[in-house]
C-alpha cells in the first residue's frame, strides 16, 4: 500500500484543485485503489464511493450494468474495464471513474488470461485504457501492481484534461 500512497496523494490533490469527484469499480485489486485514495487527507472532497465487483452478479447489482452489456464485452478486456468505470461514474454521478479487472494469481482466470493480466480504464473528461502483463504469479504483488497502474493512469488523465468549467477560480 505504501507504494500507492504518493500516486493517490497526487490524484487527490488534482481532484481537489479541479473541484471534481471520482468513483471506483475494482475487481482484482480488491479495493486497494479505493483505500489509497481514501488515505489522502481531505478525500471526502472528491471520493464518492467505490466497490469491489469481483463477479458478474456484483457488476450488475452494484453498477447497474445489464447482463446484455456484460456479454458484449470480453472478460478482463479494456472494454470491460471501461464498462466498469462508466457504470461507477453513471451510478454515482461523478466527474471521473476508474474500472479494473484481471487475473491476480497465483493462477490465471477462467477466461484464459495468465496471472498478472490486468486491464484498467479511466472514464471522464479524458478516457484512457491500459492492459498490462506482469508475468508474475504473485497475487499480492499483482494486486499492488494493478493498483499502481490504475492510479498512474488516473493521474495521466487528470493532467491531460482541460480545467473543469464548473470550478470557480474566484472573482474576475
Amino acid at each position: 500500500m505504501d507504494s500507492l500512497l504518493p500516486i493517490a496523494a497526487r490524484a487527490g490533490a488534482l481532484l481537489k484543485a479541479r473541484g471534481e469527484t471520482i468513483a471506483v469499480a475494482e475487481s482484482s485489486s480488491g479495493g486497494l485503489v479505493s483505500a489509497a485514495l481514501l488515505a489522502v487527507p481531505g478525500a471526502s472532497a472528491y471520493f464518492l464511493g467505490g466497490s469491489v465487483v469481483y463477479t458478474r452478479a456484483a457488476r450488475e447489482a452494484l453498477l447497474g450494468i445489464p447482463t446484455a452489456a456484460l456479454k458484449g464485452a470480453a472478460p478482463a478486456s479494456e472494454e470491460m474495464a471501461a464498462l466498469l468505470a462508466e457504470g461507477a461514474r453513471s451510478r454515482l454521478g461523478t466527474t471521473w471513474a476508474l474500472g479494473e479487472a484481471g487475473a491476480a494469481g497465483p493462477t490465471g482466470n477462467r477466461y484464459g488470461h495468465a496471472a498478472g493480466h490486468g486491464v484498467f480504464a479511466v472514464a471522464g473528461p479524458v478516457a484512457k485504457t491500459l492492459t498490462i502483463e506482469t508475468g508474475s504469479p504473485d497475487r499480492v504483488a499483482n494486486m499492488r501492481a494493478f493498483g499502481r497502474e490504475l492510479l498512474q493512469l488516473l493521474v495521466a488523465a487528470l493532467e491531460a484534461a482541460p480545467q473543469s468549467s464548473s470550478r470557480s477560480d474566484g472573482p474576475i
